[in-house]
């Protein structure tokens, strides 16, 4: 609200000359139980008038009434101006900005940004941790494009390392020739299945070897499963051609499982990274930092970059015997990420296990004086949690996201036909419809909590044609939509309305005006959670606003005509909003 701003500073300015910035101005929505739209609070403006709260209060908002247009009355409750704005000025809005088609979108701002997420194993297949990562990722670039930036989305691929050597070894010597088309499995399941074979036989052998007397240290370490997978990493690396043909034929039954699950999912990605092409990177910024002093040596020759200074510690950039660690592959993909696509922000969508990591990546390209390390920022989320306890990979316990997807549809499938909402649905519309709402549930969800919080996801409780889910958003697009269809005209234009609005359509108007603001926001804040609520209280108020005011029964044409068109622009806006989140929304249910 530009124009309370400046009037409030005029206002400042006229009775008690003074001067004030804009930014000086604390504006908050009206609390639901006063009358008005937007309150100033007057507490930090006391100190210019020199008068109470109140009549501080008082003085701004008789100001504001006279001089502007868009005020219609004011009240104060202690500390707080609450204004009115005028009906005039909101249908003014309504009919210039929000029954717009493009109302909400942004125009490019030359910017250009890169949102790295999903980064799987090809050991295994996504779990709900990944999908977590992937729906956040998804809809942060969603988010950031509707706001303006042209935006790169990438997925570094984890495809080597022991992991994936484990997986690899126990298929050769437990896997008699199975494939993804011998055995029926998708070619993540059947890869990931082996892996668990890996650490089942692994377990066996440490307790044999610990039944002859070794320690369980020892035994870990002599296990003849691990040092044949260590033996087997070590080829390739070396280049192995039987160990290289066996790792691209597994890799590729992977990505060909991963892909099936984007796409149920609704994720994509603009580019691939893999780590057998990027683990040898970042030797040479290891060189430049030696160079610069950047890094030290110590005597068994590894590269140590001392931050103790920063309030942390020590840390291993590149081993004695010049093999990379994690970070010397960071750096170096950091790097090329910059030159590939000159990025002035890349997010790195990681959960918040590797806080440390991303802290100290960060840091360390600032001191290599890499000029666009400013942009780097890592997107924290917490770790989901289910009902039934943590997930374990290696044990097989994980919520495999397949087997979670098709649980959600299949409750979203039970719960629509208890409620009896695919009257009049052909048979391929209702599985439609139960994928559209059990993966709706599923996503916002995840996305409505703030990406840094733990949740705990219970699948029973998001698919709820009531509560504050998916669904609830779903149906009432689907209700709007039906109000829509239901009239005998689509022309809903109007000169004026020839009555008050209502409070519930005062409430819908302003709704729907923060829409822009709610985008800028969650771009700035990386937070579909923004969205998400914002979304959920328009489809309250919506809902409030149908139940107190007749749409289609109302005589007077004119006043007709704006109901529907408030219908349409929040049908709109509702759709805009869960497409963000990379939630479909039903024309019918």
């Amino acid at each position: 609200m530009d124009f309370i701003l400046k009037g409030t500073v005029e206002a400042v300015k006229a009775l008690y000359n003074t001067e004030i910035k804009e930014s000086d101005i604390a504006l908050q929505e009206t609390r639901k139980e006063f009358d008005g739209e937007i309150t100033v609070v007057t507490f930090p403006l006391t100190r210019l008038s020199r008068k109470t709260p109140e009549q501080t209060g008082n003085e701004i908002g008789e100001y504001l009434v006279s001089h502007l247009s868009e005020v219609a009355g004011f009240s104060v409750i202690k500390g707080f101006l609450n204004i009115v704005l005028s009906e005039e000025f909101l249908l003014k809005i309504f009919k210039e900005q929000l029954v717009k088609e493009n109302f909400g979108e942004g125009q490019p701002n030359g910017k250009k940004v890169m949102v790295e997420y999903s980064s799987p194993n090809t050991n295994k297949p996504l779990h709900l941790g990944h999908v977590r990562n992937n729906l956040l990722g998804f809809s942060v670039a969603e988010i950031l494009s509707a706001e303006g930036f042209e935006v790169v989305k990438a997925n570094l691929v984890n495809d080597r390392g022991i992991h994936i050597c484990k997986s690899m070894l126990a298929w050769q010597k437990f896997g008699q020739g199975e494939t993804p088309e011998s055995t029926g499995l998708k070619g993540d399941k059947l890869v990931g299945n082996y892996y668990v074979i890996f650490d089942k036989e692994y377990k066996k052998e440490i307790e044999e070897l610990k039944a002859q007397g070794q320690s369980e240290e020892d035994a870990k370490k002599n296990a003849p499963l691990i040092n044949e997978a260590r033996q087997m990493l070590q080829k390739w690396e070396a280049g192995d051609e039987g160990v290289i043909s066996l790792w691209k034929t597994m890799n590729s039954w992977v990505y060909a499982g991963f892909d099936e699950t984007y796409n149920k999912l609704g994720v994509s990605f603009d580019k691939y990274y893999y780590e057998s092409d990027t683990y040898l990177l970042g030797k040479d910024i290891i060189e430049e930092g030696l160079e610069k002093g950047v890094f030290f040596k110590k005597e068994d020759n590894s590269v140590w970059i001392d931050l103790t200074t920063e309030g942390l510690d020590e840390k291993l950039v590149l081993r004695g015997d010049g093999t990379s660690v994690y970070i010397t592959q960071d750096l170096g993909t950091a790097e090329l990420k910059y030159k590939d696509f000159n990025v002035e922000e890349s997010i790195y969508v990681v959960g918040n296990e590797q806080d440390y990591h991303f802290k100290v990546l960060f840091l360390i390209l600032d001191k290599l004086g890499k000029s666009w390390a400013k942009g780097l920022y890592h997107l924290s989320y917490g770790m989901v949690d289910l009902p039934s306890g943590k997930m374990k990979s290696r044990e097989g316990t994980v919520v495999d996201a397949d087997d979670l997807i098709r649980e959600m549809v299949d409750t979203a499938r039970k719960r629509t036909e208890e409620l009896g909402k695919t009257e009049g649905f052909s048979d391929a519309e209702k599985e439609h419809l139960y994928n559209m709402i059990g993966l709706g549930a599923l996503k916002y969800f995840l996305l409505k909590v703030e990406p840094k919080k733990r949740l705990l996801f219970d699948p029973n409780e998001s698919i709820d044609f009531q509560g504050h889910t998916g669904p609830f958003i779903q149906y009432t697009h689907a209700r709007i939509r039906s109000v829509i269809n239901k009239a005998s005209h689509k022309d809903f234009s109007f000169s004026e309305i020839g009555s008050s609005l209502s409070s519930s359509e005062r409430e819908l108007v302003m709704s729907l005006y923060k829409y822009p603001e709610v985008i800028s926001a969650a771009a700035k804040e990386h937070s579909p959670a923004l969205v998400a609520n914002y979304t959920y209280e328009l489809a309250k108020l919506y809902n409030k606003f149908y139940h107190e005011e007749p749409i289609l029964k109302v005589e007077e044409q004119q006043l007709m005509n704006f109901r529907l068109a408030l219908s349409q622009s929040t049908a709109s806006v509702i759709k805009k909003s869960m497409k963000l989140l990379g939630i479909e929304v039903p024309e019918k249910m």
